[in-house]
């Protein structure tokens, strides 16, 4: 529904807030019906933790190096700015030239930020 001057109504939005409501009730009815449904016994071998079979040995808090964590994060700001060039792709000949210009200019920044990583010695292991 909408007045004479095409603004939305309050009463527009009934239907996300009934499908807002349904959600929460079936999060809380999910989480209250396991918890009384569910098994109460605990015993020591339940609630140990399980990583795929292999026992646990020593501490999970022991040091990483740094450079495992930056790695990481280089794949992930890379493969990000990869992703994006997909849809320019796809939609190359809708873009023109000035599509063109701009995916220059973003391979650019891409490959200066590599340039940077590498001058920075950030990929060498030793």
């Amino acid at each position: 529904m909408e007045n004479l001057q095409g603004e939305s109504l309050p009463v527009d939005y009934i239907p996300i807030l009934i499908q807002l409501g349904v959600a929460v009730a079936f999060g809380v009815f999910a989480i209250v019906s396991t918890h009384l449904l569910g098994p109460k016994v605990r015993t020591e071998s339940k609630l140990e933790s399980f990583e795929s079979g292999v026992k646990v040995i020593g501490n999970a808090r022991q040091p990483f190096s740094i450079k495992y964590f930056l790695v990481a994060l280089l794949f992930v700001v890379f493969d990000v700015e990869v992703i994006f060039m997909y849809p320019w792709a796809v939609n190359f000949r809708e873009f023109g030239i000035e599509g063109l210009i701009e995916m220059f200019i973003f391979m650019g920044m891409l490959l200066l930020g590599f340039i940077y990583v590498i001058k920075k010695k950030a990929l060498d292991w030793d």
